[in-house]
């Protein structure tokens, strides 16, 4: 079934808190995609964010952000006392702040799990109680709020650094530990409880409209995050439980150094031992959280750059082998198909396409990638049906940013594709042609829908400063531009009342 999305991480709406959030924000929101004919919101990775505020630098592969918990969902629900003044934030247009708006709303949560500790309802007890006792919690909310707690603890040092007996799950939880620290422990239980109630009824509203989300799913997880402190065996390290080996990627089309993302490898060996059981846990975590996920970086599965810890760039490190279809084959037998996009870009070796078809997975292409030549696999001639096609990722330059930057060569062929002669709106020219092709599904940044230049760019790979901070505004989300929209969509062939993506 052909159908559209829309890619808009939820830091990305509008608000008055200087960060987006699940408030009313995201409710304007699903109401334009609706109207837009949009099926399918695509968001980043909702998990916690530490230093840099990437998404892809979680704390947790299974908590939520807290920063994206809405202030004006708690003082309607009750979570504020009553006539809570909430001061409104103030920053530039259309970016966020990270460090101004996340102290000033950890105060404002402080404040909220202070009136919920002392005047909290009858309800709100039982429901924060059935939270922390319900089976989806089981297996990593304790040790995700004990790790927050000692992390506080210890001034938000690397777990690493923490004295015995923190320095493992285990040894935490078998420790005395103070009132005070308790309390802290609640804290970040509660915190959890109320983003998983915001998402629920963020979810409901787009369910309600017709719109289903995918999520995203990154491979490797934080050094520094719960994972790694809890499950410690599980990860390529050593006996001082630092990593052996970290990854990253050789050079490709971001890169022509390639990257050393740090990351911790996995054993996969162990892994395979105990049936690929924490893998499950996390897949079946994200599927909780959104109707379809996007493993990022797919490849990794089929074979990963592995880089020594002691080597400063990627270009020291080595091809090993991936799990492969083993560890796909443990989480369909344990969760049933799988609906899953993988993210198979970069250097794509025969491997990796063999995997994808034989869990029978969409792939993606990337348009932006198709100009270097005629016989480009991202260009739509090349596609199949069973295949997500995008403008560009949160990894790219906008279109119309992109376009500014091509060679005249380059800038020629998009013009010859797309039969344009002057390259006038070509974020449209270059949206039709992705609605148009055979791609099952195509998605679209919000950035190209509203034409906005390289100062709207979400993320520049290999750059430590000035990602993640786009903002879309309230009136972005105007009737002419979701009228313009549906009407692409519908003269493509993808006005559906849900999208659908082949899971095998």
């Amino acid at each position: 079934m052909r159908s559209a999305g829309i890619l808009l991480h939820p830091t990305s709406l509008p608000g008055r808190f200087g960060i987006g959030d699940l408030g009313p924000g995201a409710e304007s929101f699903l109401q334009w995609a609706e109207a837009a004919g949009i099926t399918l919101w695509q968001v980043l990775p909702l998990g916690p964010t530490g230093f840099g505020n990437s998404p892809y630098g979680c704390l947790s592969s299974f908590a939520g952000n807290p920063n994206l918990i809405s202030p004006e969902r708690l003082l309607e629900e009750g979570f504020l006392p009553p006539g809570e003044s909430l001061d409104v934030w103030t920053s530039a247009s259309g970016v966020i702040d990270f460090g101004p708006a996340i102290e000033w709303k950890q105060h404002l949560l402080r404040r909220c799990f202070g009136h919920f500790q002392q005047q909290g309802t009858t309800e709100q007890r039982r429901d924060f109680d059935a939270f922390n006792a319900h089976k989806l919690q089981a297996g990593w909310l304790d040790h995700w709020a004990l790790f927050m707690a000692l992390k506080a603890q210890h001034g938000d040092a690397d777990w690493s650094t923490w004295p015995e007996p923190f320095l493992s799950a285990e040894g935490a939880a078998s420790a005395s530990i103070s009132a005070e620290l308790v309390v802290e422990v609640t804290f970040h239980k509660f915190l959890q409880f109320l983003f998983f109630r915001q998402w629920e009824r963020v979810r409901d509203i787009a369910r309600n409209r017709g719109i289903r989300v995918m999520g995203d799913v990154p491979i490797y997880v934080a050094y520094d995050s719960a994972d790694v402190w809890s499950n410690a065996a599980l990860f390529l390290l050593d006996e001082k439980r630092k990593p052996l080996a970290v990854a990253g990627v050789p050079p490709d089309y971001f890169s022509s150094e390639g990257q050393r993302w740090g990351n911790p490898l996995y054993r996969w060996d162990r892994m395979a031992e105990d049936g690929y059981r924490w893998w499950i846990a996390r897949t079946r975590a994200n599927l909780r959280l959104t109707d379809v996920v996007r493993l990022d970086h797919f490849r990794g599965f089929a074979g990963f750059w592995q880089i020594p810890a002691g080597e400063e760039s990627a270009a020291g490190g080595h091809w090993v082998k991936g799990p492969g279809l083993a560890l796909f084959a443990a989480i369909r037998k344990a969760l049933g198909d799988l609906p899953i996009v993988a993210e198979d870009l970069g250097l794509i070796t025969p491997d990796v396409d063999r995997l994808r078809d034989a869990i029978g997975v969409a792939g993606m292409k990337v348009l932006q990638f198709g100009f270097g030549d005629l016989d480009n696999i991202h260009l739509p001639h090349r596609f199949v049906t069973n295949t997500v096609v995008y403008t560009g990722t949160h990894d790219n330059d906008t279109t119309c940013g992109w376009f500014a930057s091509l060679t005249e060569k380059e800038r020629t062929l998009v013009l010859d594709y797309t039969g344009d002669e002057r390259g006038e709106q070509i974020h449209w020219k270059m949206m039709r042609l992705a609605f148009n092709s055979v791609a099952e599904l195509a998605i679209v940044p919000m950035q190209d829908v509203l034409g906005l230049e390289s100062k709207a760019r979400m993320n520049t790979p290999g750059r430590s400063d000035g990602n993640w901070q786009w903002r879309a505004l309230a009136e972005d989300f105007s009737d002419v531009s979701a009228l313009r929209l549906r009407r692409l969509i519908e003269i493509s062939g993808r006005l559906q009342l849900s999208s659908s993506i082949r899971s095998g």
